[in-house]
């Protein structure tokens, strides 16, 4: 099975990528590639892709890597939604959901909350105890106990 993703040229501290079609199985790093598709510099936020070429590879079996994924979604080469590629021990990145205008129904009025002095007699006011373990208290030794040693001054020179 061939295999769209990206693999990495640049030198240390200076990341370039090639997009290539390769086969499944190989390495990234062992430069084995069935054709070089495009290029990406994420340091210059270059993204360069032969889209007639993907769309070629990809009738032909070729499946892009989840990074390629949403590339090419980000780009409009395939239609869908971006994968999560983010490891699973991180949490999940939520966007905030779009606000959905109502036709025009009149707001719900607020619900005013009773202030202390409020609050009916018949209903018991319950404080809960915290749930932390006993300290122990320990005595302490008093001041005159502790034998002062006198300070001695050093002569000056």
């Amino acid at each position: 099975m061939l295999k769209i993703r990206l693999q990495r040229i640049g030198r240390k501290n200076s990341p370039h990528f090639r997009v290539v079609v390769v086969d499944h199985r190989e390495s990234p790093k062992t430069g084995n590639f069935v054709e070089v598709i495009g290029s990406y510099e994420p340091k210059l936020g270059n993204f360069v892709i032969k889209a007639d070429r993907v769309l070629h590879w990809m009738s032909h079996g070729a499946l892009p890597s989840d990074t390629m994924h949403n590339f090419l979604v980000e780009k409009k080469i395939i239609a869908g939604k971006k994968i999560n590629v983010l490891p699973k021990k991180s949490p999940i990145k939520k966007d905030e959901p779009a606000k959905v205008e109502a036709p025009a129904t009149p707001a719900p009025a607020p619900v005013a909350t009773p202030a202390p002095e409020e609050i009916p007699a018949e209903v018991p006011v319950v404080e809960e105890a915290p749930a932390e373990a006993p300290v122990e208290v320990v005595a302490e030794t008093p001041a005159e106990a502790v034998a002062e040693a006198p300070v001695e001054e050093a002569p000056a020179a």
